[in-house]
């Protein structure tokens, strides 16, 4: 009964956010529903598409959540459930929900340009270029990370000496068969409601009949490749992907995942349900486990480092800015897209954190990835069943997959607004090495190299840099947001605290990452990855500050011209 009320209190404070705060949101900044937005004024078939709000939604919502919300709120969960909670449920309302709705208001207002235009347009040109050199290291994490995730959930022992088809699969080469089929689907997809015309609602009954055979053939026949060769395909994949028009492949892909998030979801709710009255599990998470763990970790910053996406993201901020203000319809919609997305995610955070509480008193090695904790603990809720513990493993894998497609097109626009000059548009109006430079292909395939490469690391040593990385990006989206506002003359006091809450707690934990790694270095024990870690996240300190010196300094401005 425990997990079911804490669903049910989420869901109602949830709500009551978007309602209330949501809309409060958007009076103050000036919503204007009339206004044309850049999909309709700029389309261009490419990246320009006005999609239907559903598909949008979908899209938006899939690329934000990824595999974040799931592994962040489990690996969370050993300070206790009370903790994670909250910060979800506040996070998501006032941090999160606040920093992605603000993002894509100002990209729209900014011709669908990236927050590095936003800056640009209230901190100058230098802070914009050191915004792109900071967003795009956090863009190799995301890449890493997530292929890391989504070959974690292709590739089992079993694979590394076959690759093929294979006859009664595990769950691993089930969701690698089904994740490709979902790829054909979706091009399949986009070419009925882009070029034969087809109105959505037939196609997506014909879309969500193709997931239901993508399901069953999968379940028969997997597909096994070893590691390394499944991160050698996830990253050709994400290079296409990546390039081609969104209409082919991220349009419809994200939209039909979105069925299965949300999917997911009803079925976790369902699980909590039924276990909270049949007694088919008990959640055995404690409430709270202390402010400092066995390992020496603190609840601040550890906690709002960790749970990152359940909460905030400041990966959210480039998809508001990236692909989803080019494809806006409607200001109308800038409120449900932003922000509602941002609370949907922080739900799915909720319904984790109670998955490995069915399992466990706190998530540990033992459990496996969080992916397979998430749906090894919604599968107890229903007595272990096995076809539902697959099924959640591929949505995560489905999830993971759409956060990369995303994130390396992000990749593709900010490295080449890196060597463009003011006036250029694209990379055929620059000269020379520039012009090279700034071409899609050259930026999209040093992003993705370099992320593969990472990725073939270990979890543990991407995702807490990640996760630093990624709230510190946020703390920087909120304070890009906060200056334009007060340059355009609207309110922005509600960015204040989140901001210099985000930024103290990453900085934080980014020190102390810097001075656990010296240690190792010193005391001759350090492996490559800590040199990694230590020398990125000097980096991410070094911008950061230098970022926030320069907005302070805007504020400051704004502030004494107010008096």
């Amino acid at each position: 009964m425990t997990a079911l009320l804490i669903i049910l209190a989420a869901i109602v404070l949830l709500v009551i956010g978007y309602v209330t705060y949501g809309s409060y949101l958007a009076k103050e900044w000036g919503v204007d529903p009339s206004r044309k937005t850049p999909a309709v004024t700029m389309e261009d078939g490419v990246d320009y598409v006005a999609a239907p709000p559903a598909v949008l939604m979908g899209h938006h919502f899939s690329s934000i959540a990824g595999a974040g919300p799931i592994n962040g709120p489990i690996q969370a969960s050993v300070f206790g459930w009370v903790p994670v909670f909250l910060w979800c449920v506040i996070g998501g309302i006032f941090f999160g929900g606040l920093q992605d709705f603000g993002s894509l208001f100002a990209s729209i207002r900014h011709d669908g340009k990236s927050v590095g235009e936003i800056i640009a347009d209230s901190m100058g040109k230098r802070a914009k270029r050191l915004f792109i050199i900071f967003a795009l290291l956090v863009l190799i994490l995301v890449i890493a990370s997530f292929v890391n995730v989504v070959a974690g959930t292709f590739f089992t022992a079993a694979d590394a000496g076959q690759a093929g088809l294979v006859f009664s699969p595990n769950n691993n080469q089930t969701t690698a068969m089904i994740s490709v089929l979902f790829i054909l689907l979706a091009v399949i997809y986009g070419i009925l409601t882009n070029r034969v015309g087809m109105k959505t609602g037939p196609a997506t009954v014909i879309g969500i009949i193709g997931i239901i055979a993508a399901l069953v053939i999968g379940l028969n026949v997997g597909l096994a490749m070893g590691r390394t060769a499944w991160i050698v395909v996830i990253g050709l994949y994400i290079t296409i992907a990546s390039l081609i028009p969104v209409w082919i492949m991220l349009q419809p892909r994200d939209y039909l995942s979105s069925f299965l998030l949300y999917a997911m979801m009803i079925i976790a709710i369902c699980g909590i349900v039924y276990a909270a009255f049949s007694g088919s599990a008990q959640f055995q998470l404690p409430a709270f486990t202390g402010w400092k763990l066995a390992n020496g970790s603190t609840l601040f910053p550890a906690l709002f480092i960790t749970v990152a996406c359940g909460a905030c993201s400041g990966f959210h901020s480039l998809i508001s800015t990236g692909t989803s203000s080019k494809q806006l319809a409607t200001e109308a919609h800038a409120k449900a897209i932003g922000y509602g997305s941002m609370l949907i995610e922080s739900a799915l955070g909720v319904i984790s954190l109670i998955a490995v509480g069915m399992i466990s008193v706190g998530y540990n090695a033992d459990l496996g990835s969080p992916a397979t904790a998430f749906a090894t603990g919604i599968a107890a809720m229903f007595h272990g069943n096995p076809v539902i513990a697959a099924l959640l493993t591929l949505a995560v894998s489905v999830f993971a997959l759409t956060s990369l497609d995303t994130g390396t097109r992000l990749s593709r626009f900010m490295f080449g607004e890196l060597f463009l000059k003011d006036g250029e548009a694209s990379y055929q109006d620059a000269t020379g090495i520039r012009k090279v430079l700034a071409h899609p292909l050259v930026g999209t395939a040093f992003m993705v190299i370099v992320g593969c490469i990472l990725g073939g690391l270990s979890l543990s040593q991407i995702w807490g840099l990640f996760g630093a990385a990624n709230q510190l990006l946020a703390g920087i989206a909120l304070l890009a947001v906060c200056t334009w506002l007060g340059e355009v003359g609207k309110n922005n006091k509600m960015f204040y605290f989140p901001m210099a809450f985000m930024i103290c707690a990453t900085l934080t934990s980014l020190v102390l990452t810097i001075k656990t790694k010296i240690g190792l270095i010193g005391g001759g024990e350090a492996a490559w990855g800590d040199w990694f870690q230590l020398v990125f996240a000097a980096a991410m300190v070094i911008l950061a500050v230098i970022l926030v010196i320069e907005g302070i300094g805007v504020l400051g401005k704004q502030m004494s011209k107010k008096r």
